[in-house]
């Protein structure tokens, strides 16, 4: 009896020990039942530094590629203070985020508060505006040149077709808010207007809020009551600028022309008082989309481009079909957002 008992005890102890080899070495066995561990979700920071449309549809699109990839994304907004903007990196750092996506305020004086995360381990991704550093996993945007070169061109043809090649023009750009931005768009547009030789730029001043630009727009035409032509270089002035030709009652003397688009902008292509002729859109959706794929690939390992440009689309009163179509699109967007 006592052998047999013996023989069972032996038997027992040899099938814990080859259980025991069964597990990898240091591993707990997995209690009953137990579901496996789930992959941690990854976490995206988006910054923006204005409220309009652009940067409301760069945000959308942000949403829609980290909700398709169930990644986290935080919003946030610098409403172009670049102290605002250092704080929301920070905190995002301190909140240990896989990716920072950024639209900076400064070429050279965001790249202090973005190096410090990026030394924390935290990928950066940056649009719309570059920046003077190699650490930035991808660059993404539409082509500030590119912007001003559209819209200039659809200006040039009008002067040659509708003013006999002859136009007194002022500019509004945002030279004091993002100054290489500004610059790069204003040189788009000036590029085209050098081609005539009857143009002069009598006036060039900031102004990238409607309500600036309404101010700004009115005192130039004051100022200067020949001008014929106003050039914008963002969605708030040229919308300004719009609105300060009809409150002047000169609709019909004076042709806005500008860049960036939004609902009131193409309703104003689609007005009878024949004030605004030509836009030139970035592609916000696209942007922001871009730009959480170029941060999960950077987060995997995976390849990808370091800088990306985009050209822009535009949208002019001579092709009312086009404008209707991406009225339709930019509709279909927003009800969404």
């Amino acid at each position: 009896m006592n052998r047999t008992i013996g023989s069972i005890v032996a038997v027992i102890a040899a099938g814990v020990v080859l259980a025991g080899c069964s597990q990898k070495e240091g591993s707990a066995p997995a209690a009953a039942g137990a579901q496996p561990a789930k992959a941690k979700q990854i976490k995206l920071a988006g910054i923006v530094f204005q409220e309009d449309q652009f940067f409301r549809l760069v945000l959308f699109g942000m949403r829609d590629a980290a909700k398709k990839a169930g990644a986290e994304l935080f919003e946030a907004n610098s409403n172009n203070k670049p102290e605002k903007e250092i704080e929301l990196i920070n905190t995002y750092a301190t909140k240990k985020v896989d990716a920072i996506i950024v639209s900076p305020l400064s070429k050279k004086g965001s790249v202090q508060a973005m190096k410090q995360a990026y030394d924390q381990g935290i990928k950066i991704v940056a649009n719309n505006t570059p920046v003077d550093a190699d650490f930035a996993a991808s660059y993404i945007e539409c082509s500030a040149e590119d912007l001003g070169k559209q819209t200039g061109e659809a200006a040039r043809k009008f002067i040659q077709e509708k003013l006999g090649g002859k136009a007194k023009i002022a500019i509004l750009a945002y030279k004091s808010q993002v100054p290489e931005q500004s610059n790069e768009r204003s040189g788009g547009f000036k590029k085209e207007m050098s081609q005539l030789p009857g143009v002069e730029i009598v006036a060039e001043q900031d102004a990238w809020l409607p309500e600036m630009a309404v101010k700004k727009a009115g005192d130039i035409m004051t100022a200067h009551p020949d001008v014929n032509i106003i050039w914008a270089a963002n969605e708030g002035g040229t919308i300004g600028a719009a609105l300060a030709v009809k409150n002047a009652g000169k609709a019909g003397q004076v042709a806005v022309f500008g860049t960036d688009s939004s609902q009131q902008l193409l309703d104003m292509l689609q007005s009878d008082d024949n004030i605004l002729q030509a836009i030139t859109s970035q592609r916000p959706v696209e942007v922001g989309q871009m730009s959480v794929e170029a941060a999960l690939k950077a987060i995997r390992g995976e390849p990808l481009e370091k800088k990306i440009v985009l050209t822009g689309i535009l949208l002019s009163r001579a092709d009312p079909e086009g404008v209707k179509k991406f009225a339709a699109q930019l509709k279909e967007w927003t009800q969404k957002n």
